[in-house]
């Protein structure tokens, strides 16, 4: 079971970490409005996602789920393992149907920055949707630890 836990806290130090620097680094990019560092950054941010949050996230759920097994635990009922299933699902979806398709965009409208040499509203936009889901789907997996870690019921 050592060995399966190893896998899952690396798993998540991988995801949330990556969510808490790429943030980071995206937010000093914006900060300069330089539409080259701009474009760079929001390229590495993706990048970043299918080099750590992929991985992790695959380690998280197969460790996860073969730990839970291994334990009995209860995989029906509404429980603090089945609510910590849905969280993560959530934060799945959130980040495969809206943080992937908002960076693409941002690839993008900086691609297009470079030429105009300037930060126009479209990216803003874009960025302030990003921000606003990254946020969401990085206390998720916050919330998510605590509950793994206290087992409130």
């Amino acid at each position: 079971m050592t060995g399966w836990l190893f896998l899952h806290l690396t798993g998540a130090l991988l995801s949330i970490g990556n969510f808490i620097v790429t943030a980071f680094w995206k937010i000093r990019a914006d900060r300069k409005k330089n539409p080259t560092i701009i474009h760079n950054t929001v390229k590495n941010v993706m990048l970043a996602d299918y080099v750590f949050t992929l991985p992790g996230t695959i380690l998280i759920l197969v460790s996860g789920l073969v730990m839970a097994v291994k334990a009995h635990l209860p995989m029906s009922g509404f429980n603090w393992l089945t609510l910590s299933l849905i969280l993560f699902g959530i934060t799945g979806a959130l980040w495969l149907f809206l943080l992937i398709p908002l960076q693409r965009k941002m690839i993008q409208i900086s691609a297009q920055l470079i030429e105009n040499n300037q930060v126009e509203a479209e990216y803003k936009r874009v960025s302030f949707f990003w921000a606003v889901f990254g946020i969401i789907a990085t206390v998720l997996p916050i919330g998510i630890m605590f509950i793994m870690l206290s087992k409130p019921w």
